[in-house]
């Protein structure tokens, strides 16, 4: 039953300095998917309730929502059945406890996990090269304050799922717990705006790099990894774990505190152009406090100075192909339609297409979905 699987053009190897890794076997070139992968188990932000389908995450208005608890919307009723063996692991608590049911993001997506380790005697599709149990736990680096954030989120997991789920012994479930902590992804939409947290086996196989080889998307609740370079045959898949602006020292010290690891890539030993992500360092607290009171005033012109005014740092220090630039120019020609500015609009769309088009594939709905924003007049 549990022999590893394999995925074509993919191995996994030692990885000197990094421990258990995955490389290509073959040639992938700029923008080609190394692979796909459904998650293990995966949870719907509650925030975005209402608005995603539970079950696919399609983003659509009009969904049919559950009669039950009233508080979970699907596609269909295909969809709904579909979800029912998640679904139900909360339905009829989040109508016992009303107003007290308050499970974090990280207890509910366990509890899924736990429920689906129950029926899921075989591998599972997400596993094809790394099986959950073997993913990363840290469990002996966790510092007082992280295990008492666990145990916190354990007792939420006894509180809101105990009818429902058998629980295994705490030790398991701190380990558990670290895992998902460790190795956990949030889904994102075109905008990097948060939608879930899901795991995925073989995607937690892949080392970090503050030069990445590939860029992890999401395709409904499914990780699509591609290529933001061109590779050969032997080199290392890596993502980055972090958000690349800072300085090699804060970046550092975000992946120790968050993954117990520093990095040595090139741009880490070179500390590369670290003079200007300090000074950006400094002005963006500046500017993401101008942001805030904009968004918050519905000051549009303003969001579009600060989004013309970020992207030049931006397009400087990120790599070249990076969500966080592609979702800036998506914004900001969201921004610029809605006032009228087309031309601006439109260019602004390009660039984001042009980074989209190698992360997201050009078939992506969300490119679609960007083309006839650009065909509106």
């Amino acid at each position: 039953g549990k022999q590893q699987g394999s995925i074509e053009g993919l191995e996994r190897f030692d990885s000197p300095g990094k421990g258990r890794g995955l490389r290509v076997t073959r040639p992938f070139k700029l923008g080609e998917l190394l692979f796909s992968s459904p998650a293990y188990s995966y949870v719907l932000s509650v925030k975005e309730r209402g608005c995603l389908c539970e079950f696919c995450f399609t983003r659509k208005e009009g969904l049919a929502r559950c009669g039950k608890c009233k508080k979970a919307f699907y596609c269909n009723v295909k969809c709904q059945k579909g979800d029912w063996a998640m679904h139900k692991l909360e339905c009829s608590a989040m109508t016992a406890f009303g107003e007290k049911w308050c499970p974090s993001e990280m207890a509910r997506l366990v509890a899924r996990i736990l429920a689906k380790k129950k029926v899921q005697k075989e591998r599972c599709v997400s596993e094809k090269i790394l099986l959950l149990g073997e993913m990363q736990s840290h469990v002996e680096d966790v510092d007082n304050e992280k295990r008492e954030m666990n145990e916190a989120d354990i007792a939420g997991l006894y509180q809101f799922y105990s009818k429902h789920l058998d629980m295994p012994d705490h030790k398991d479930l701190l380990t558990l717990f670290s895992q998902v902590a460790c190795n956990g992804f949030t889904i994102e939409d075109d905008e990097l705006s948060h939608m879930g947290t899901a795991v995925y086996p073989d995607v937690a196989l892949i080392n970090h790099s503050c030069l990445p080889s590939v860029i992890v998307t999401y395709n409904g609740t499914s990780a699509e990894v591609r290529a933001v370079q061109d590779m050969k045959p032997g080199d290392e898949v890596l993502i980055s774990y972090i958000d690349l602006l800072y300085p090699t020292d804060d970046r550092n010290n975000r992946l120790r505190e968050s993954y117990y690891f520093t990095c040595d890539c090139q741009e880490c030993k070179s500390k590369s152009k670290v003079r200007t992500r300090q000074k950006f360092r400094a002005s963006k607290n500046l500017l993401e406090m101008c942001e805030q009171s904009l968004e918050g005033d519905g000051n549009i012109d303003g969001a579009i100075r600060y989004g013309e005014k970020i992207l030049k740092p931006y397009n400087r220090l990120y790599p070249p192909y990076s969500l966080n630039v592609s979702s800036m120019y998506l914004k900001l020609g969201r921004l610029y339609m809605g006032m009228e500015r087309h031309s601006m609009g439109i260019s602004a769309f390009k660039k984001a297409l042009a980074i989209m088009e190698v992360a997201h594939g050009k078939d992506h709905s969300y490119l679609v979905e960007l083309r006839k924003e650009m065909a509106q007049k």
